[in-house]
């Protein structure tokens, strides 16, 4: 039987019969590894896919997942595909409106509450009648606990689902208005899961660990999905505070974070090594392979066979420096739409930089005659949740996906991804912008850590900066200078109305706490626009501004 054709549930059970004793998930908890076993998982999966009926729960019911990445995650997805419901996943930064809005749109009956930060906070959000489930960490309160589930209900008989069966309803993260919730089968997702094993070469000795939001369709499938197909083994991080350590101990082989982690750890070497000093040790023959060794130790990526970056553009700037300490970063690209297997750098390819890769075996891109990037392929979700309308509007009439992004196909066949079809926007000039690639040039200087051009019916674009740590500590004069001719050097590469009027740097942070980035940390363009346009429309003339120095 072809795998693809094979569910999670299928999975459950083929390797709990075939490696029994083989460790699939490691947990810590208050410092201490928990080991589950393929065995020693398929009885709890089984014990909570019959409480679920005891609660009065049946099949084709929601089942909600509010909680950070733990073990317990993944056993109670698997659970609830067991039991032949499906899972809701919530990310677990959402604020009450969000959670709210996800449980009363997917209907959801029942909820699995892990640990959330903050979620005295998000508690409000989880109202009426539906049932509250912890996963055995400190939470909100629950009207049942993960150890009862152990002798609550009684056995029912075994259940796979079939493969063209609704798996789970993935609200994306969502730029703008209420989250779209797409519906994924069985089929796509194992199709997107067998594939990703299959290119990436992924086995049994892989070693992965989970810490971007298994409510993203990224860590499902390329790290749950993937799981299931290969039986490599996952690991999960405690907290933040120990994400370090969590990462040094788990070794991983395979590794993919975002441009904002890997700037982050760039960051932390340079400060930590100095970056004339680092150039100058990596151009000595002797000394470089053990500073790149040791730099890979530090960051826990020594056995690292592949890594990798998505969910935002990476700077080309970043991925050169990563070549220089022994790591290339292959850039990627997918949505919940498509299972995120779409398009990737995949093997590393340096002539590739500055792309998003060309598209993996088994999909279709074409692009329209507006450059937007239309995708196909059996990945594909099967609608939007209760929006008819929008499933249809997602749909070009030979059954392609609208993604929504703007691209040119290269000589190679890579995809340059210039923007979003929303984000392009005229300025009082009249002229349309796009600013994303405005945006990936001016991301090079490293005195940015984040940055947004905005300007929708401005007089001039204006790019909104969040500093990098390192600079927000610079005496400001410096780093105004340094900025100063990084835009000047950028304007003079751009037409007359794509010219950046001004920079002004920030005084809060963006986060998504905050609402200005979403859960997987894109920015929202039209918050800061709204929040910033009337204060910066006339800015003008090459200048750099701190906010606090806009109203002095």
């Amino acid at each position: 039987m072809d795998s693809s054709q094979f569910t999670p549930v299928h999975w459950l059970n083929h390797w709990s019969e075939t490696t029994p004793d083989k460790i699939f998930l490691e947990q810590p908890v208050d410092r201490t590894y928990q080991t589950h076993t393929w065995s020693q998982i398929k009885a709890k999966v089984d014990h909570v896919s019959s409480s679920l009926f005891q609660l009065g729960l049946k099949r084709g019911d929601k089942v909600a997942i509010f909680a950070k990445n733990c073990a317990e995650w993944i056993i109670a997805d698997l659970a609830i595909m067991r039991a032949g419901m499906v899972s809701v996943p919530i990310y677990p930064s959402a604020n009450a409106e969000t959670v709210q809005y996800v449980l009363e749109h997917s209907e959801s009956k029942a909820v699995f509450i892990g640990k959330i930060d903050k979620w005295e906070l998000a508690e409000p959000g989880v109202t009426g009648n539906i049932i509250r489930i912890d996963m055995g960490y400190k939470t909100m309160p629950c009207q049942y606990s993960w150890a009862q589930l152990d002798n609550f209900g009684s056995p029912i008989p075994d259940f796979v689902p079939h493969i063209d069966d609704l798996m789970s309803i993935i609200y994306t993260s969502g730029s703008t208005g209420n989250p779209k919730g797409a519906m994924v089968n069985y089929s796509a997702y194992g199709w997107a899961n067998q594939q990703i094993v299959k290119v990436l070469g992924i086995d049994e000795k892989e070693r992965f660990l989970s810490y971007l939001p298994l409510a993203h369709i990224t860590e499902r499938v390329l790290v749950e999905g993937a799981a299931y197909h290969s039986n490599m083994t996952l690991y999960f991080t405690e907290s933040l505070e120990h994400f370090v350590s969590d990462l040094q101990y788990a070794k991983p082989t395979i590794f993919f974070s975002v441009p904002r982690l890997w700037s982050l750890f760039q960051k932390n070497i340079i400060d930590k090594i100095g970056n004339t000093k680092l150039n100058i040790l990596l151009s000595i023959p002797i000394v470089s392979g053990l500073i790149r060794s040791k730099i890979q130790k530090g960051l826990g990526l020594e056995h690292a066979r592949l890594t990798a970056s998505g969910s935002a553009p990476i700077s080309p700037a970043i991925i050169r420096w990563y070549q220089k300490v022994g790591i290339n970063i292959c850039e990627a690209w997918g949505m919940t739409e498509n299972c995120i297997y779409a398009l990737g750098n995949f093997p590393f390819n340096e002539r590739m930089i500055g792309s998003v890769g060309p598209v993996l075996d088994g999909c279709e891109i074409k692009t329209t005659d507006e450059d937007e990037l239309l995708f196909k392929s059996p990945g594909l979700f099967s609608g939007y949740y209760k929006n008819e309308e929008a499933t249809k509007e997602a749909f070009d009439k030979d059954g392609f996906f609208r993604t929504g992004d703007l691209a040119k196909i290269g000589e190679l066949g890579e995809v340059k991804l210039i923007g979003r079809v929303k984000d392009n926007f005229k300025t009082a000039k009249g002229k349309f912008v796009s600013p994303v690639p405005i945006e990936k040039m001016l991301a090079q200087d490293t005195h940015i850590e984040l940055l947004c051009v905005v300007g929708s019916g401005m007089s001039a674009p204006v790019c909104l900066v969040q500093l990098s740590e390192g600079a927000s500590h610079q005496p400001r004069e410096q780093v105004r200078s340094a900025l100063a001719n990084t835009l000047k050097g950028i304007n003079k590469r751009l037409e007359s109305h794509e010219c950046i009027g001004a920079m002004v740097v920030v005084k809060e942070s963006w986060t998504p706490e905050n609402g200005i980035l979403t859960p997987t940390l894109k920015i929202k363009r039209h918050v800061l626009h709204e929040m910033y346009n009337e204060k910066v429309d006339e800015l003008k003339g090459n200048q750099v501004i701190w906010e606090d120095e806009l109203n002095a």
